[in-house]
């Protein structure tokens, strides 16, 4: 139906876009006073660089992306993530060559075929952190750090970070051995898909959400008792610095995050209030994928999180965004002749850095107020003969009440005067507020007062 968006997408309306406006704002605030800046990839990606870096054991590569051959008859998918484009940059404008580490940040919609649910759409927002060409635990601790002083910023609460290393190709065989000598003993009580994880990707299993190889899993041997030295001095010194940080964690030997790409540390943020399927916020090492995407042997390590998901959490948390005022003086008219001038106004305003507006539909002088007040208006002028006349506009402070006389030549200095809290950022005024003069519906009554 052409007049129904597609399933697992959705419509960002104008009177809620000013939610994602305001995270999104902290984002890169936030994200730049780490240190990072953001990069733009390409919404699509040849389907080979998701194979390889995401891995094509993966869920996601498997069953999930949108994949079609374009019109040369090459494979192209939208991408399912953001950590594989930025490798791709990486390596394609060698920024391996200058300074390192190379740390960047992206707010970027990505798409993957899974069944929609609360805070969960085919089509999603991701914002994501990539460090490239830091070894160091300290960059670890850094991103889990900068996730969390994201949340705290917008006033989440109750989250917790979860921690786990999963090694590095030396110490991971091994374990990988212990974990199918376990699981060979239970193939019968796995999923379909799990016995065919079995053979290619093992570890995959651990992140199998199915409740009976969750039962299975009870006793499954446990990474962190197969890590190399390397690995285990990385995994302790991440949890110093993050204790160095005032960070809070506990260790999960169950995370292993649902990609191929993963090594040493990874890691969840993991809220109450959306639910069992709570993880807000998941990342964590990858020091082979610049190598697998053909590039040099470059370590990197970062994090993704949905936006929805993150709104989601917002809303049952109760923590309020505030709705700004779009409009900062709203002009209401009588006649013909004030609506020119209105009109000659409110350019002048705009120009001047003031956000005003009026009335385009024809509405009373009573429905104008109704509407001024809508948007949320600090000021409403009214123009009138009586204004005209005298080169003035009736100016009501929308928030004491109070009117004044105002020469046309100094509303832009009277609507700058507000006061500091009361502009383009408060809250909504409550619903059902009476804002208008009834006196003004007729100009003859309103002469003779």
């Amino acid at each position: 139906m052409l007049v129904k968006a597609p399933k697992g997408t959705k419509d960002i309306l104008p009177q809620e876009s000013y939610q994602w406006h305001y995270v999104e704002d902290r984002i890169r605030r936030i994200s730049e006073s780490f240190g990072y800046r953001e990069i733009r990839t390409p919404v699509f990606e040849h389907t080979e660089l998701f194979q390889r870096g995401v891995g094509d054991t993966t869920d996601i590569v498997q069953k999930e992306m949108y994949t079609f051959e374009d019109k040369s008859g090459r494979s192209i998918s939208l991408k399912p993530e953001g950590t594989a484009g930025a490798a791709r940059a990486y390596i394609e404008h060698k920024l391996y060559a200058g300074p390192q580490p190379v740390k960047m940040y992206y707010i970027s919609p990505s798409y993957r075929y899974e069944n929609p649910q609360a805070g969960r759409l085919r089509e999603f927002h991701q914002f994501g952190v990539e460090a490239f060409g830091a070894p160091q635990a300290s960059v670890d601790a850094e991103i889990i750090t900068l996730a969390m002083t994201l949340f705290r910023d917008l006033g989440v609460r109750d989250l917790t970070v979860k921690l786990n290393s999963i090694g590095c190709p030396k110490c991971r065989p091994a374990y990988q051995e212990a974990l199918k000598s376990y699981l060979g003993g239970h193939l019968d009580e796995l999923c379909d898909d799990c016995r065919e994880r079995y053979e290619k990707n093992p570890l995959r299993i651990l992140d199998c959400k199915n409740e009976g190889c969750r039962k299975v899993l009870e006793g499954v041997p446990h990474m962190l008792d197969y890590l190399c030295e390397e690995c285990r001095d990385h995994f302790a010194e991440t949890q110093g610095y993050l204790k160095a940080a005032g960070l809070d964690y506990e260790i999960d030997p169950m995370i292993v995050r649902g990609l191929d790409y993963y090594t040493k540390t990874v890691f969840e943020i993991v809220s109450d209030a959306i639910g069992a399927q709570g993880t807000v916020c998941g990342g964590g090492r990858y020091d082979g994928l610049v190598q697998e995407c053909g590039g040099p042997q470059v370590p990197g390590i970062g994090f993704g999180l949905g936006l929805e998901r993150l709104l989601l959490v917002l809303e049952s948390q109760g923590a309020g965004i505030p709705q700004p005022g779009i409009c900062d003086i709203f002009f209401t008219t009588i006649g013909e002749d004030a609506r020119i001038k209105a009109f000659e106004l409110v350019t002048r305003m705009r120009q001047s850095g003031i956000a005003s507006d009026m009335d385009h539909v024809g509405r009373s002088l009573k429905s104008q107020f109704k509407y001024a007040n809508k948007l949320g208006a600090r000021y409403v002028g009214t123009l009138g003969d009586e204004e005209l006349k005298a080169k003035e506009v009736t100016l009501k402070n929308m928030e004491t009440g109070t009117e004044e006389k105002v020469p046309f030549d100094r509303i832009g200095d009277v609507v700058r005067s507000i006061p500091s809290g009361q502009g383009t950022e408060q809250p909504s005024r409550p619903a059902g507020r009476e804002t208008e003069q009834k006196s003004r519906e007729n100009p003859q009554k309103r002469q003779q007062e």
